[in-house]
C-alpha cells in the first residue's frame, strides 16, 4: 500500500484561507457529527424548522443536551422562538429525508415555515408546543434550561433537558442501549457531507484488569 502525502496546514495557512475555504476546513476536523432537525415556534404560531450538526449530551441525571447555535447578529429563528417559549424539539435526519432536511438550511423568510417550504410534515405530541418531524423516526422534546454565550466567538450554547422520546420499538435493546442505525439515521461531515453509519457493534465495558469482548 502506498502512503498518501501528508499535508500541514498551518495557522497562517488558515488565515490566508477566503472565509468559505476556512469555514469548510475547520468545520470538517471534529469529524462525524449527529445530524439533527430542531423544530420550535414562536408565540404567533409560526413554526421553524433547521438542520443543526451540533447536538451533544450532556447527562443522563437528569437527561440534559446541549447545542450550539450560530451568533444572532443576524436573524436566527431557531434562538429566538427557545428563547420566547423555551421548547424544542430534536429530530434525527434518516437517509429517506437528507435532501428536505438539508434544504432547511436555506434562508427562508421570517413568515415562511421550512416544514412547508421543504415538504416535511409538522407533528404535535403530548401537548407539546414545540413541532416534531412527522419522518423523522427518533425523535425526543426538550425542554429549555439555560443559554451560554461564548465570548470568544459570539456563538449561543443552549442546555435542554429531554422530556419525552419517541423511537420504533425494535431500537431499543433490553439494556437500554438504542440501536440508531436501525433507524437510518445519518451523520453529517463538515457542512454538507452526509453518510449512513455502519455498524460495526458493541463493545464491552472497559476494566483495566479484564479483557474486552463484543456484545452480541
Amino acid at each position: 500500500m502506498v502512503k498518501d502525502n501528508i499535508k500541514r496546514i498551518s495557522e497562517e495557512d488558515f488565515k490566508a484561507f477566503d472565509d468559505r475555504k476556512r469555514v469548510k476546513v475547520i468545520n470538517s476536523l471534529s469529524g462525524f457529527k449527529s445530524a439533527n432537525l430542531i423544530g420550535t415556534i414562536n408565540n404567533q404560531g409560526q413554526t421553524n424548522l433547521s438542520v443543526v450538526s451540533s447536538v451533544v449530551h450532556l447527562g443522563a441525571s437528569p437527561a440534559l443536551i446541549g447545542m450550539v447555535i450560530r451568533p444572532d447578529v443576524s436573524r436566527r429563528d431557531t434562538l429566538n422562538n427557545i428563547r420566547e417559549n423555551g421548547e424544542f424539539t430534536i429530530n434525527h435526519i434518516n437517509e429517506e429525508i437528507v435532501e428536505k432536511a438539508h434544504q432547511t438550511s436555506a434562508r427562508y423568510p421570517q413568515d415562511v415555515s421550512e416544514f412547508n417550504a421543504c415538504k416535511l410534515t409538522e407533528e404535535i405530541k403530548d401537548n407539546f408546543k414545540a413541532p416534531f418531524v412527522a419522518e423523522s423516526k427518533i425523535k425526543f422534546s426538550v425542554k429549555f434550561v439555560r443559554e451560554i454565550k461564548i465570548e470568544e466567538n459570539g456563538t449561543h450554547f443552549i442546555i435542554g433537558e429531554i422530556k419525552n422520546v419517541y423511537l420504533p420499538e425494535s431500537c431499543i435493546c433490553d439494556d437500554g442501549h438504542i440501536d440508531i442505525h436501525l433507524a437510518q439515521t445519518v451523520c453529517v461531515s463538515g457542512l454538507d457531507s452526509y453518510s449512513k453509519p455502519k455498524h460495526i457493534g458493541r463493545l464491552s465495558y472497559a476494566k483495566p484488569d479484564k479483557a474486552l469482548h463484543w456484545i452480541k
